[in-house]
Order: structure tokens, then sequence, then C-alpha cells
């Protein structure tokens, strides 16, 4: 059987790559670290690779989470606890995320929600309001809205 050949790079090649990584979206350090431990590169390598990232402002943590925030806000429709959840799973500061959170308008939050809630509850064919209740609430709290307002918006909307 034939093995798969690595293909090996310089440091300075690997620091390129990375380069354009990072400037085809911003990216967080999880993420360029995994991509790194991809090239299997020895410490002090992965150590001078993310200082000249973050020098050259190619690797801004605080720059990505507000970046996620508005785009998983306005494309996705996520709701802040869902954003929170996936910022801390990339390992991203409180601070960051407390910053990242100032990019969501708090009016287009909660047009939002009464958005989604009410496409969602003209897709909905149960005929029990209470099924139809408990099913919209669900729904919305995948999308990682608060309860409180869920509960409120939900009662407005099913009536």
């Amino acid at each position: 059987m034939f093995e798969k050949k690595k293909k090996s790079f310089t440091v300075d090649q690997i620091k390129h790559k990375i380069e354009n990584y990072c400037v085809y979206q911003d990216r967080c350090h999880k993420e360029v670290e995994q991509k790194m431990w991809e090239y299997q590169l020895i410490p002090e390598a992965r150590e001078l690779i993310l200082l000249s990232l973050m020098k050259d402002n190619f690797l801004n943590e605080e720059r990505f989470s507000q970046s996620y925030a508005r785009g998983k806000f306005r494309i996705k429709s996520w709701g802040k606890l869902r954003i929170v959840r996936e910022l801390k799973f990339r390992d991203i500061s409180a601070y960051n995320i407390k910053t990242a959170l100032k990019e969501i308008d708090e009016e287009e939050y909660i047009a939002t929600i009464y958005r989604i809630t009410e496409n969602r509850n003209a897709v909905i064919s149960e005929a029990n309001i209470y099924k139809r209740k408990k099913k919209l609430i669900d729904f919305l709290m995948r999308k990682g809205f608060e309860n409180a307002i869920i509960y409120k918006v939900v009662n407005e909307v099913v009536s």
C-alpha cells in the first residue's frame, strides 16, 4: 500500500498560508492554532507565527468576536445566549464576549425575535394552542433567545 507523503513547508511558507487563512475571514486563536496543528509545527515555530499574526493584526480576538456576533445575529438570527455559548466554545474572553454583544442593537434584536416567531408560527400546523406555544418556545430556545423575552413574544404572537 502507498503511504500518503506529507508535504513539508518552511516556517515562512506556513506563516504566509496562515496569514491568507486569516485574511479570508476573521479567525479566533483556537481556529488558527488548530490550523497550525495540521502542519505539525514545533512549539517555538507556533509561538513565532502567532506573535507575528497578532503584531501584524491578522489575528485580533476582539474584532473576531464582534464580527462573529454581528454575523450570527443578522444572518442566522441567533439570540445572545447562543452567541455567548459559541464564543465561549472558541475560548473567547469574557471581556471580548461583552464587547461583541454590544454590536447587537436592542431594537433590532426585539424586532428579529418577533419576525422569526411570526414566521415560525405560520409554519406550525398544530391546532392545540398549548402545543403550538411549546413548539415555538423550544424553537426560540434553540436559537438562543432569553426565556423572559421568549415567553413575552410567544404570548403576544399566539393568542
